[in-house]
């Protein structure tokens, strides 16, 4: 434990819940990972005839019934049902939320907040002026999501919602372990969540040339550090963890998927869209929360990486886990390969994914390289699931706009209580 952090209370993730393209709980989500099995695929949410983007990864049979009222969910863009569902899955389990209203918090990370019905209502135009319905603004609040949760929750402590782009859900979860760290709650529910599947959007994301196009088959289109890499696939979705003390879950014996050791968070301070050409702010960020966990590089055991599947983005954070570790010193993994990049609930689902490699002691494989692209010196785990030594996993998140979110997970056992 680092010096900063001797006497903070150490925090534990007790509960897991996920809505991805690739899965629906956590265990779903593992084995689409562990089996190589991207959840790419045309889009269908919209007629995309004639459209520019061909792919995405779209949830699909989504059905927020059974937990959401159906008044609660008319009142609720996709975005703020899917964080719903995947924060009620941790809450459950979690085995609850245990501690008094006034001791529990909310964290979530958005980038995009209630995007669709936004996009609904400036699409029905009139004379330039959108056609609302009613309850308009607070559906596309970023904060919808977190007020939805601690309504239902009562959740009667900090109720927050971030917004940092890609690294929102890295953030969240991080600002909701020093929520407990700092003794403001007993136990938080953080996480990320988007739905930014919308023609507006996907097409803005388009011209920026950010996103994949043009492979023959779609599945094939998320390619983190391939040499034939074209960009990202833009993906919906939501993750959510429950965060408490060691001490409490302990007490009250319940299951603990990893600890969280270590959060870092800084800016590039460079550009609006493109990362530090030599990975400067990734590599600091990374540093302090290596400093903060208290542990070296060489202890770290894996590398959960941002990995997009553009190409500044892919060499910026390749070149800074090699400045860390060493080239080609650290088994490393691109879950985007698989899942897509979520926006503001990426950061949250692979904080999810790395707690499942903490407690498994696997590193799953990155799909679809086929080709690593010879500027990344790293050891990018393929084909299958890598077994690894207990120890350290870190998870990375990085933005436009330059936010960079890192996680430090680890097992509790073997660790100095």
């Amino acid at each position: 434990m680092s010096a900063a952090r001797v006497g903070a209370a150490r925090v534990v993730i007790t509960g897991m819940g996920v809505r991805t393209a690739a899965g629906d709980t956590p265990d779903a989500l593992w084995a689409a990972l562990a089996e190589s099995r991207p959840a790419a695929g045309p889009v269908r949410s919209f007629d995309a005839t004639g459209f520019p983007v061909d792919v995405a990864c779209e949830i699909t049979g989504f059905d927020p019934a059974g937990y959401l009222t159906p008044k609660q969910a008319a009142r609720a863009d996709r975005s703020a049902q899917l964080a719903f569902c995947a924060a009620a899955d941790a809450i459950t389990d979690a085995g609850g939320l245990a501690a008094e209203s006034g001791r529990r918090a909310v964290v979530t990370g958005t980038a995009h907040g209630g995007l669709r019905t936004l996009e609904q209502a400036l699409l029905r135009q009139v004379d330039g002026v959108g056609r609302p319905r009613a309850l308009y603004t607070p559906m596309v609040m970023s904060n919808a999501g977190a007020a939805l949760i601690s309504m239902v929750y009562g959740i009667g402590g900090p109720s927050l919602t971030l917004s940092t782009a890609c690294a929102s859900g890295g953030h969240a979860v991080g600002e909701g372990a020093q929520l407990v760290r700092a003794g403001s709650a007993d136990v938080v529910v953080a996480g990320g969540h988007d739905a930014p599947l919308t023609p507006t959007n996907m097409v803005a994301m388009y011209r920026l040339g950010a996103l994949a196009t043009g492979f023959a088959d779609p599945a094939r289109s998320s390619r983190p550090f391939d040499a034939g890499r074209k960009g990202f696939v833009m993906a919906e979705g939501a993750a959510f963890v429950v965060l408490e003390s060691l001490e409490s879950a302990q007490a009250r014996g319940a299951r603990i998927h990893a600890e969280l050791i270590g959060y870092g968070r800084n800016s590039d301070a460079y550009h609006l869209t493109a990362p530090h050409p030599a990975g400067a702010g990734a590599l600091a960020c990374m540093t302090a929360a290596l400093a903060d966990a208290g542990v070296t590089a060489r202890e770290v055991v894996h590398v959960n990486a941002h990995g997009t599947g553009t190409e500044l983005n892919d060499l910026a954070e390749a070149r800074a886990v090699a400045e860390l570790f060493g080239p080609g010193e650290v088994p490393v993994t691109a879950p985007k390969s698989v899942t897509g990049h979520a926006i503001g609930g990426a950061g949250a689902i692979e904080a999810v994914v790395a707690a499942m490699s903490v407690a498994r002691g696997l590193a799953p494989p990155t799909a679809n390289l086929t080709e690593l692209d010879p500027r990344c010196e790293l050891d990018v785990v393929t084909d299958a699931p890598r077994k690894l030594p207990a120890g350290p996993v870190l998870s990375n998140s990085f933005a436009f706009g330059g936010h960079n979110a890192c996680l430090v997970l680890a097992p509790v056992e073997g660790r100095d209580l």
